[in-house]
């Protein structure tokens, strides 16, 4: 089963007219994708982007962070735990090459997880590594994508 996704870009140099001549181009430009609102999308300030707007680097993580959580919540409903609450804090490395290319070499998830009942905390964590293989945008990085979860019981 195949799924495709769409979206268009859109840059204009208008902004940047003056600056042509000192061959800096700005990075801002908008992500159209259909049936959704706009995305301004910009480079992230260390790469002279706006430090406003999102940048690659940010929905890359957030991507990962996003179907990281939505993974997770399948397979717990998959083994029965009640997930209450979940929360994350993850961190991407990005390291930059002499020439200017660069890579990500790791994201570390940091996922907080309150579930209702006590005897499912092992397992609950346990399952951070099946989210991980079901994951559709880590499966499709070339970088470890790491877990460091905690997890504890909430009364309801």
């Amino acid at each position: 089963m195949k799924h495709l996704f769409k979206a268009a870009l859109n840059w204009t140099s208008q902004q940047n007219q003056n600056k042509l001549s000192e061959r800096f181009y700005s990075k801002t430009h908008q992500i159209k994708i259909e049936g959704k609102p706009v995305l301004d999308v910009s480079a992230a300030k260390a790469f002279k982007g706006d430090p406003s707007l999102y940048n690659p680097e940010d929905l890359l993580l957030s991507s990962l962070v996003s179907c990281h959580m939505m993974s997770y919540l399948y397979v717990c409903s998959q083994n029965g735990i009640e997930v209450l609450e979940y929360s994350d804090n993850a961190e991407a490395t990005l390291e930059v090459n002499p020439d200017g290319s660069g890579r990500f070499v790791e994201v570390r998830l940091y996922p907080k997880v309150k579930i209702s009942n006590l005897d499912q905390i092992e397992l609950a964590l346990e399952l951070h590594q099946k989210a991980n293989q079901l994951c559709f945008i880590a499966n499709s990085c070339n970088f470890p994508v790491l877990h460091e979860a905690s997890c504890e019981v909430q009364k309801i």
